[in-house]
């Protein structure tokens, strides 16, 4: 009952009777005018002809596509309004004025490195050609005077991200997707009160989707109070908007300029496992030391300028590092974020050049395996090819329906060749990509539609790291604690239950 109650006086409820009450209100017209109800159906039909054009002609993924296409065509009263509240990325005239603005300064700030591009060429063609085109189409160029740690675990990532923050002295950006009140977030935020007080910079982002049931309403104004600078992505509002699809799905960290973090872990207590919420959690991160840090800086105030309006002097952050030594160096680091507005899918790309360029092995962790046609034909043709395959999901999902989704699509992959492992002790919330000894990826983007094509993510390419070692070690000793699923466990599954997950794959690039 005590749950109940403090569900029914949660915003969430609030919001849900607010969009219910709209919808009410839509009905009560159509009935209150039923005499025109003839009118009305032929401009819902005309409507949803339109819609149909739209979404055939926009740039959007042609499987997402049809998976609007359908519900537009099965309910055409309905399914073109649908659309147009929940199914483009829409900006209004002023919103993308400043998205370009914001575009164009993260372009300026961040400067080309052909000069390191030809001696990643020097050594690999085709890893300097996959590094272009993050620099030419993200816009994030590639450095060599970096240094990364791949940090296999959130408790790893805990203490790592503690010590650093403890060392402040100009600056702390936090971007987090989830943050929630608890023996993680409480003992950072001590850290980050302290360095407020003493004068660094501190400022957090955090996701108002994500941590809607994380944390109280208004909880940018406390820390506001703390000396804290905060801002809140894309609040949620009582109003049928297409604007609740795009999230700020990063998880960025950085200190005074040389120090980030990045990778799937947010600031909650199951990430460390301080309690058991889907078995045990699995999940990784990368630091980052060195110029290439510049990059994550840059996405950062780049979200901060767009959340705030404003229009900061990106260099008054950009502190001067010293070259390593060659001892320190450590191969070619190259952080990237993933805008959705932009047309342009970055996170898909990156993913698409390591498989199909792979030659010996492809070893992908990942919580969510909903993939369009693309990484599908990408993955199997890989493995027919005699590339060794093999992905990492969760035994146990935490959410039912999408773990039945991502299991739909284990037969056709594991039919081609491809090996499928899920993490038996529970719930594996890594993204991370290592590729025959030489490339990695590790970052916040999950292998579905919504990280693709609708969510602001980020990651860090590296090729030629030590730290690529560290990845595919995780992957070996991660693989000792999971089960392979075989045609023989597809084939036992009853007919229900493939039924059930044939029906909700319909509807998988919404999940």
């Amino acid at each position: 009952m005590k749950y109940i109650v403090k569900f029914l006086f949660h915003r969430v409820c609030f919001l849900i009777l607010a969009v219910l009450m709209q919808i009410f209100v839509l009905l009560a017209v159509m009935i209150r005018f039923y005499d025109y109800f003839a009118y009305f159906y032929g401009a819902s039909i005309l409507l949803s002809i339109v819609v149909i054009l739209l979404i055939l002609n926009n740039k959007s993924n042609p499987v997402y596509k049809i998976a609007w296409i359908i519900p537009v065509l099965v309910f055409p009263i309905f399914g073109g309004l649908f659309y147009i509240f929940f199914g483009a990325n829409k900006l209004s005239k002023r919103m993308r004025r400043r998205m370009k603005s914001i575009i164009d300064k993260t372009k300026a700030a961040l400067t080309p490195k052909p000069l390191i591009l030809n001696e990643m060429r020097a050594y690999n063609e085709i890893a300097a050609t996959q590094s272009k085109y993050i620099q030419d189409y993200a816009y994030y160029p590639p450095y060599c005077n970096s240094f990364s740690e791949y940090l296999s675990i959130g408790e790893l990532k805990f203490e790592r991200l503690k010590d650093e923050l403890k060392k402040a002295e100009k600056f702390i950006f936090l971007e987090y997707f989830i943050i929630e009140e608890g023996v993680m977030w409480n003992s950072i935020l001590e850290i980050l009160k302290q360095k407020a007080q003493e004068g660094v910079d501190v400022r957090v982002i955090y996701d108002d989707a994500g941590c809607i049931f994380k944390l109280p309403y208004g909880y940018d104004k406390k820390l506001e109070s703390m000396g804290i600078k905060c801002r809140v992505f894309n609040p949620l509002v009582p109003l049928l908007s297409s604007r609740i699809n795009n999230r700020d799905h990063r998880k960025i960290a950085i200190i005074d300029g040389h120090t980030g973090f990045t990778g799937g872990i947010n600031l909650a207590d199951e990430y460390i496992n301080e309690y058991e919420k889907f078995g045990h959690w699995k999940d990784s991160a990368i630091m980052i030391k060195g110029e290439a840090v510049w990059n994550m800086t840059v996405m950062f105030l780049s979200m901060w300028n767009y959340l705030d309006g404003t229009d900061e002097d990106f260099n008054k952050f950009k502190p001067d590092i010293e070259p390593l030594e060659e001892s320190c160096k450590d191969g070619y680091v190259q952080p990237f974020a993933d805008n959705p507005l932009d047309d342009e899918t970055v996170g898909e790309i990156v993913y698409l050049n390591l498989i199909n360029k792979a030659r010996r092995y492809v070893y992908i962790t990942t919580p969510y395996l909903i993939i369009d046609n693309e990484i599908i034909t990408a993955l199997t043709s890989a493995a027919k090819g005699g590339v060794d395959v093999r992905i990492i999901t969760p035994y146990c999902g935490d959410k039912w329906y999408v773990h039945e989704v991502t299991r739909s699509y284990y037969r056709t992959l594991i039919e081609s060749g491809v090996k499928i492992y899920e993490y038996t002790p529970g719930f594996i919330h890594s993204k991370t990509f290592v590729v025959d000894d030489e490339y990695g990826v590790v970052g916040t983007i999950n292998m579905d539609y919504r990280s693709l094509f609708l969510h602001f993510e980020c990651g860090v390419w590296m090729y030629k790291c030590r730290t690529i070692k560290d990845i595919k070690k995780d992957f070996n000793d991660t693989l000792k604690m999971c089960k392979e699923i075989t045609t023989e466990d597809l084939n036992q599954i009853k007919w229900y239950k493939t039924l059930e997950r044939m029906i909700l794959r319909i509807f998988a690039p919404l999940m």
